[in-house]
C-alpha cells in the first residue's frame, strides 16, 4: 500500500515543523520527467531487489485463478456484521455461500 502524501505539514509522523519548511520539493518540469530513468537501472542490483521483493505473506498473481471477480450489493448491516470478524471476511462469505448454495 502506497503512503498518502501529504500536501501540508501534519504533527505525528517524525518529523517538526522545522524539518518540513526546510524540504524544497517544486515540481519536476516536463523535461525532467522525460530524462527520469527506470529504477532497475540505475539503482545496484541488490537494493533493486530488496526494495521490490515480495513480504512475506504477499501473494502474486494466481497462476491459474480459481476465483471469479464479481461485483456484488449488499445490505450495509451485513457487510458491517462480516467485517466485524476482523479479517478474512470475504473468505468467511465465500464458505457461507458455498454452504448456503451446498457446493
Amino acid at each position: 500500500m502506497m503512503a498518502k502524501r501529504m500536501k501540508s505539514f501534519e504533527p505525528g509522523h517524525g518529523f517538526s515543523r522545522k524539518d518540513w519548511d526546510a524540504v524544497d520539493s517544486p515540481e519536476l518540469s516536463a523535461m525532467e520527467i522525460a530524462s527520469l530513468r527506470p529504477a532497475r537501472d540505475v539503482l545496484p542490483a541488490a537494493v533493486f531487489d530488496a526494495l521490490t521483493r515480495r513480504k512475506p505473506g504477499q501473494r502474486g498473481p494466481q497462476k491459474t485463478p480459481t476465483k471469479a471477480l464479481v461485483s456484488l450489493r449488499l445490505d450495509r448491516d451485513v457487510v458491517d456484521a462480516l467485517k466485524a470478524g476482523g479479517p478474512g471476511w470475504q473468505s468467511r462469505a465465500n464458505a457461507m455461500l458455498r454452504k448456503a448454495t451446498g457446493t
